[in-house]
């Protein structure tokens, strides 16, 4: 086996495991993406499909109040076990939030609001505070109370105790665990990284850290330091960061249709060193600019990412296959099919739509 091939092994082998229950999957993963984008269906859904046993869109969002998972920051917005909690909480901020400058008494009153009444929706605030509306950070204006919701859920107060419709309704939280020292939160952020997306070339671990000021700011000085200190492995003149395992037997020779977010293929950088071709997410490409299309779809066949899918519901379950490099073979055809059949079952039943 090549060192690339091997490579490509690690990277699919470190995060895609035998289907299991919802909760082990995201206890497996540690964090799931989200992106509210359904083509065909959300982020979070597509990640946890192949690794959720007869998994279907939106059982997250219908299973998550039963769940020990919290919607939270990592590098990005998603899906957190709450077994990680103590790694992200108390967030400590570098400089305030702009609806505290905004508002600055209306965070605490909210967040008194709350506790005192429970889970919260943001209607329920506006009928008692009003319907001030204040800046945000896409360049129009929101109502002020969302914003103070937004706010105290980002420093840990709250937490989304479900979703209504797809609106977040939020309670309070309190924090028993034992305060950790920055110096071990940085190192469980660092392993929750190189658990989603090592094998990593040093300049995407490097980002990643530089992207985990989103979910703990205060920490990423010293996420990144951390780093700078693992062990590298230089392959092909690019210095490579190692998962901690290797793995213990090689990817079925089955086909996998991935989210544009899976860890599998979230570095684009490691992508293209790893499978020899350029993958971008185009929905935010003007159409006629697109190459693979608006939401299409990473088809990973064994350890190789060999073309992409377009799926469409709206008339029916359609589906526009591109490759890359196309098997002929009747195992690939086989396995293709069967990959099909199984996303058709997955979006029988969007309980979110």
């Amino acid at each position: 086996m090549s060192t690339i091939q091997n490579l490509r092994l690690l990277a699919v082998s470190q995060t895609l495991f035998s289907p299991t229950s919802l909760e082990q999957a995201v206890l497996k993963l540690g964090f799931v993406q989200a992106d509210p984008i359904r083509a065909p269906a959300r982020a979070q859904d597509l990640i946890l499909r192949p690794r959720v046993q007869n998994y279907q869109a939106g059982m997250l969002e219908t299973h998550y109040p039963k769940l020990e998972i919290d919607e939270d920051y990592f590098v990005n917005y998603g899906f957190l076990h709450q077994s990680l909690r103590s790694i992200f909480h108390p967030r400590a901020l570098t400089k305030t939030l702009r609806i505290e400058q905004d508002t600055p008494d209306l965070l605490p009153e909210v967040l008194a609001f709350v506790r005192q009444n429970g889970a919260t929706h943001p209607k329920t605030l506006e009928q008692h505070f009003g319907k001030t509306r204040v800046g945000n950070a896409w360049g129009g204006t929101s109502n002020a109370t969302t914003r103070a919701l937004e706010g105290l859920h980002y420093r840990g107060l709250l937490r989304v105790a479900f979703r209504e419709k797809g609106i977040k309704v939020f309670e309070a939280v309190q924090h028993e665990h034992k305060p950790k020292s920055n110096e071990a939160r940085a190192k469980g952020i660092l392993e929750l990284i190189l658990r989603n997306y090592a094998p990593l070339p040093l300049p995407s671990l490097l980002q990643l850290c530089a992207f985990s000021g989103f979910g703990a700011p205060e920490l990423k000085p010293l996420v990144r330091k951390q780093a700078q200190q693992l062990e590298t492995l230089l392959i092909d003149g690019v210095k490579w960061v190692l998962p901690s395992l290797e793995p213990s037997t090689e990817p079925l020779e089955t086909v996998t249709l991935l989210a544009p977010f899976d860890p599998i293929v979230w570095d684009r950088r490691r992508f293209e060193l790893l499978h020899g071709w350029e993958y971008r997410f185009e929905a935010y490409t003007k159409p006629e600019k697109r190459i693979r299309g608006y939401y299409a779809l990473p088809m990973l066949y064994g350890t190789d990412v060999i073309g992409w899918a377009n799926i469409s519901c709206k008339n029916g379950f359609e589906v526009e296959l591109g490759y890359i490099t196309q098997p002929k073979s009747k195992k690939f055809q086989q396995e293709l099919r069967a990959e099909l059949e199984r996303m058709q079952f997955f979006l029988e039943s969007d309980k979110t739509a």
